[in-house]
């Protein structure tokens, strides 16, 4: 066993050089060609037997089943639209569909399971892998390059792990049994790296242990079950069914295109007004002569309000720790109202809904990267650091 450690690790170190982990590429994405999610992509989680929850669940993105009825979809509180083609929660920040819902829904699940059927197929079907057994199945503490792995048996992450590419860079990483992420562990991503562009394909369950920190998409032949209180960055695709409790599940956001240059309008031509005759002057009448009025003191003005965001970010100076995924706490708060006084972009938006609710998830590590790279901080991760913790004790 021990021999074959150090054969897998070998592995890893050997694609890692191959794909450049010492120094990131910003221009060309490396691993294997993307998973096509179809209309399954448009939602956070899909499931074809059901969808539970117990707890203060925090969904964000829109959550569905199919062929099932909406009654398979327990725990929500759903709401039915007057339209009664979807139905809301208090617990999503999106919407909630089933296979008995109005026209077209129905149709549109259909397709939905389809497409993730498709996508399942494809890419447990993809060949030439980067590597094969890596671990021999534990892959805990290990950085894994860009590329396409491979398992006959279960893969068990009892320990941090990293993956760390550019944000074109793509993971594939074939399950041929079950897949377990232990207590706390978290897969973390670095360089850049975007949930949006990992596929976990797993034949039987995966199981994301209690506070465990999860990335990327995860597309199971049969079901997805997050314990109290995992953090899932990124899609949970079930042929089954979808098991959660207390968690935060928040759908990735893909790379923006840069948009393309609006036209200058022409300008219109200026007509040249025709000169009109000037009147006579009338002759002004004197005016009468007006009192001098009593001067009235000069009020003195209050005091401009301190922007919210200046209040924040002297608090945000005080944080003399890093913070990044997992944490809990006041800091954590003071650092989320910081986040949503700056409204720097969509993430932002959502997390002034959600509130600052003082767990440092992915909503908000989204916000801070949003943030970070909106005042040019390179590079942009997500994460509390002396970086940022230095432009802020600089500019507030």
């Amino acid at each position: 066993m021990k021999q074959v450690h150090q054969s897998s690790m070998v592995i890893a170190l050997a694609v890692s050089f191959m794909f450049g982990l010492a120094g990131p590429i910003d221009v060309f994405a490396a691993g294997p060609a993307t998973v096509n999610l179809g209309s399954a992509g448009n939602f956070v989680i899909l499931a074809k037997s059901g969808i539970s929850t117990t707890g203060a669940t925090a969904i964000t993105g829109d959550i569905g089943v199919s062929p099932i009825a909406a009654s398979a979809i327990t725990g929500f509180g759903l709401t039915m639209d007057s339209s009664n083609v979807f139905s809301t929660s208090a617990l999503v920040i999106g919407k909630v569909y089933a296979a008995d819902y109005a026209v077209p829904t129905p149709a549109n699940m259909t397709t939905a399971i389809s497409d993730m059927q498709t996508a399942y197929t494809d890419a447990a079907g993809r060949t030439l892998p980067t590597a094969t057994e890596l671990g021999a199945g534990n892959i805990g503490g290990m950085t894994l390059a860009p590329g396409l792995y491979k398992w006959g048996t279960g893969v068990t992450i009892p320990t941090d792990i990293t993956l760390s590419g550019n944000a074109n860079d793509i993971w594939i990483f074939q399950v041929a049994q079950t897949l377990t992420v232990s207590s706390g562990a978290k897969v973390i991503l670095s360089g850049g790296a975007r949930a949006s562009n990992i596929f976990w394909v797993v034949a039987g369950q995966t199981t994301i242990g209690t506070t465990a920190v999860f990335n990327g998409n995860i597309l199971d032949q049969t079901s997805i079950v997050l314990n109290t209180g995992a953090t899932l960055n990124g899609r949970a695709l079930a042929q089954t069914a979808v098991t959660l409790d207390a968690d935060t599940v928040t759908k990735p956001t893909a790379a923006s295109p840069s948009p393309a240059p609006a036209p200058a309008p022409s300008p219109s031509p200026t007509p040249t007004p025709s000169p009109s005759p000037s009147p006579s002057p009338s002759p002004a009448p004197s005016p009468a002569p007006t009192p001098s009025p009593t001067p009235s003191p000069t009020p003195t003005p209050a005091p401009a309000p301190v922007p919210l965001a200046s209040v924040f970010g002297a608090q945000v100076k005080t944080i003399a720790i890093n913070l990044y995924e997992g944490n809990r706490g006041d800091n954590v708060k003071i650092l989320q109202q910081f986040l949503i006084s700056q409204n720097k972009g969509p993430a932002a938006r959502v997390l002034a809904r959600v509130g600052a609710t003082g767990y440092f998830g992915p909503l908000t590590r989204a916000a801070l990267a949003e943030f970070q790279a909106k005042v040019g901080i390179k590079p942009a991760l997500g994460n509390f650091g002396p970086i940022t913790r230095a432009y802020v004790g600089a500019n507030y």
